[in-house]
């Protein structure tokens, strides 16, 4: 089927990225699989992660189908271009469209990204993850395919200002082996077994980074426990509970 949107999509933000001078470095990209299904599951920490995402899948010729909430797909310029690319919205008040959705895409031999965090941690650590990524990959019979990306939050993230126009800046993609989802197991346990690899390729994507925060005022990006001044886990959940409060 002709890809009449996506791929003149990635060109645009290829040539985007040149002009930026990123520096995209990744590593892994070869345990994506070339033909047949497959869940890409990645950490959330940029509103632009699903691109970079999807880049580290051009090396093996695949585009990504993502799973993005449905608001995404009514924007006036935004919409037009998911709905495009023949990414899977999701209402999270009824869920099972999209989770049948992304079962037949699986199931037609196509890659599926997922966030399983749900939202972007605006901590840059790895929140819960939710169990929808293991359960599709069982029942569609397809391997899970841990990723984390690290370097997308300076760009453009929860709670800052978008900067599209900072250059220079890396952009470091880990992707690790294949995670099998056996049928006969409990989707926890994956679930489980999953996110302690991403975190495990995240802490290797932080360590391989290529720079540190300039000054004081630049520490916003690292997490506390990396001496960054990024809000921990506990202080995010402490502002989100106050505003349910208020």
């Amino acid at each position: 089927m002709a890809e009449l949107v996506y791929r003149p999509v990635i060109g645009a933000a290829l040539t985007m990225f040149k002009a930026l001078d990123l520096r995209i470095e990744t590593k892994g990209a070869e345990n994506i699989p070339r033909s047949g299904g497959a869940v890409l599951v990645s950490n959330h920490i940029s509103y632009l992660d699903f691109v970079f995402s999807g880049l580290a899948a051009l090396p093996q010729k695949r585009l990504v189908r993502f799973m993005a909430k449905e608001s995404v797909f009514r924007h006036r310029i935004s919409g037009p271009l998911m709905r495009g690319m023949k990414h899977i919205p999701v209402d999270r008040a009824q869920g099972e469209e999209a989770y049948a959705h992304a079962l037949d895409s699986l199931r037609s031999g196509e890659i599926v990204g997922v966030f399983p965090e749900a939202t972007i941690s605006q901590s840059f650590t790895l929140k819960s993850f939710k169990s929808g990524a293991a359960r599709l990959a069982q029942e569609a019979g397809v391997p899970l395919i841990p990723m984390a990306l690290w370097g997308t939050q300076r760009l453009w993230t929860k709670g800052r200002p978008k900067d599209l126009r900072r250059s220079h800046i890396p952009v470091t993609i880990r992707v690790g082996e294949p995670v099998e989802a056996p049928a006969d197991q409990y989707a926890g346990a994956i679930t489980r077994r999953l996110r302690e690899r991403v975190q495990e390729l995240l802490e290797a994507a932080q360590r391989a980074y290529p720079v540190r925060p300039r000054d004081a005022a630049d520490t916003w990006w690292v997490p506390s426990h990396l001496g960054g001044t990024a809000p921990t886990p506990a202080e995010i959940r402490e502002a989100e509970r106050s505003v349910q409060n208020s």
